[in-house]
């Protein structure tokens, strides 16, 4: 399952931390950071995923 979110956590960062640890906090931070830079996005929600 890690692997199909690191997938669309490629495709669309805040879906794969939104399927990982659901509305919170990271989700916002990883909205903030994809709006800011796409590749920013990618990295923090690959760390979201693999650090859980």
């Amino acid at each position: 399952m890690d692997l199909l979110r690191i997938i669309l956590a490629i495709l669309l960062p805040p879906l794969g931390v939104f399927l990982q640890v659901g509305i919170g906090a990271q989700f916002w931070i990883n909205i903030l950071l994809t709006l800011l830079g796409y590749i920013p996005g990618i990295v923090h929600a690959v760390w979201v995923i693999a650090r859980r």
